[in-house]
This record gives structure tokens, sequence and C-alpha cells, in this order.
């Protein structure tokens, strides 16, 4: 599995919508821990959206991963990014 850096940038109602669809979210990214593929995950403290970097089969895998989010099927975020990430540190 490789490492894959996800952004999801919020939309202009991300901050009114993340709190009603955050438990689902959360839910999804604990999945991803229980299976020892989550390497970090949280919101960008400049409100500009959210960024996770977990393992992933394929870029297709974490692109289809990103579209099931809570928070891009009901308009958090309003554009999403998925990039091939290398973990220098820690080694």
């Amino acid at each position: 599995m490789d490492l894959f850096a996800l952004y999801g940038w919020d939309g202009p109602r991300g901050a009114e919508l993340r709190k009603v669809h955050r438990e689902a979210h959360l839910a999804r990214l604990a999945a991803l821990d229980a299976e020892g593929r989550l390497v970090l995950a949280g919101p960008l403290t400049d409100g500009a959206g959210s960024l996770v970097v977990a393992r992933f089969p394929s870029e297709d895998a974490a692109h289809m991963w990103l579209a099931g989010d809570a928070y891009v099927l009901h308009g958090i975020f309003g554009r999403t990014e998925v990039h091939p990430f290398k973990q220098v540190f820690p080694g």
C-alpha cells in the first residue's frame, strides 16, 4: 500500500455544515485507523479545510474513499485533492 495525502477544501457553507456531519466523517476515519492505514488526519487551523494522510492500494482507491466521505457527500468540501505522499520523518 502506498501513502496519499487527501485534502478537502471547505466550500462556502463548510463551517456551518461540518458540525452536522462530523460524527459520520470521524467514523470513517476511525475505521481507516482500525485497519492500520491512517497516518494522520485533522482540520487545517486556518479554516481552509482538512488533511488526511493514509495508506491506499492505489490513487484511484484513495479518490474513491474520499468521494464517499460525509464531508464530500454533504457539501462541506467544495474541492478535494489526492496526492501521492512520501513520509520521510519520522522514519
